[in-house]
């Protein structure tokens, strides 16, 4: 549900989160990213040639339609996604299981996305935050994960809606095996897919001709 902690040895590689540094900081990069992050949300892709404001068009349409198919299959009433944490008394049932949802979510994003060695602040699509790559990573897998379980619960009479919504959740997660898939997933999007070197070894020096040996006298 929260990820409060997180133990990264002194020597491990920061070869991934260099890439993501370097993939976030290129415009045509970060682009490239982003219409590959929202690519995968759809499984019979994107028509070629849409603007980025077009592209966002088209998710729009799709949660749109999602909230409604799903709301019609519960018989839940659907009106708009509110989250007032101020205010969270106040919210609808199906908003609040939905809440619970995607904080499930988000706490699974951030550890995987630190357990693979990648920045939680570098977003491409959201920014500004230092979670954005983890609203980022989560958004990949609303739909698929947090719907079904937040309307199922919302149409089931009861207390305790956000605990049924979370260990509802656990247990979708792993049957999904979702942990492995974000990590896979990440790989693929920030080309991370190389080795670690050795943990033990020292690092490279910097330099503007490219990397040198770290560990040994240059004298």
């Amino acid at each position: 549900m929260r990820l409060y902690a997180s133990g990264i040895g002194e020597t491990r590689s920061a070869a991934r989160l260099q890439q993501q540094a370097r993939l976030w900081a290129n415009p045509e990069s970060r682009l490239r990213v982003v219409r590959q992050m929202y690519t995968m949300r759809f499984p019979q892709g994107l028509p070629e040639g849409l603007t980025l404001a077009q592209i966002r068009g088209h998710e729009g349409a799709r949660v749109r339609d999602a909230y409604a198919r799903y709301s019609q299959a519960h018989g839940v009433k659907w009106e708009q996604r509110q989250y007032k944490q101020n205010d969270w008394n106040r919210a609808t049932p199906i908003n609040k299981a939905l809440s619970a949802g995607n904080a499930c979510v988000y706490g699974l994003a951030h550890a995987a996305i630190l357990a693979t060695g990648y920045s939680p602040a570098l977003g491409f699509v959201h920014t500004g935050k230092m979670l954005s790559f983890v609203y980022d990573v989560a958004d990949l897998y609303k739909i698929e994960v947090v719907l079904p379980i937040a309307f199922r619960e919302a149409a089931t009479p009861g207390d305790d809606l956000e605990r049924r919504v979370r260990t509802g959740l656990r247990d979708h997660m792993t049957g999904l095996r979702l942990l492995e898939r974000m990590a896979a997933d990440l790989h693929h999007l920030l080309g991370g897919d190389q080795n670690d070197p050795e943990p033990t070894a020292p690092g490279d020096l910097w330099d503007p001709e490219g990397d040198v040996q770290g560990g040994i006298n240059h004298a």
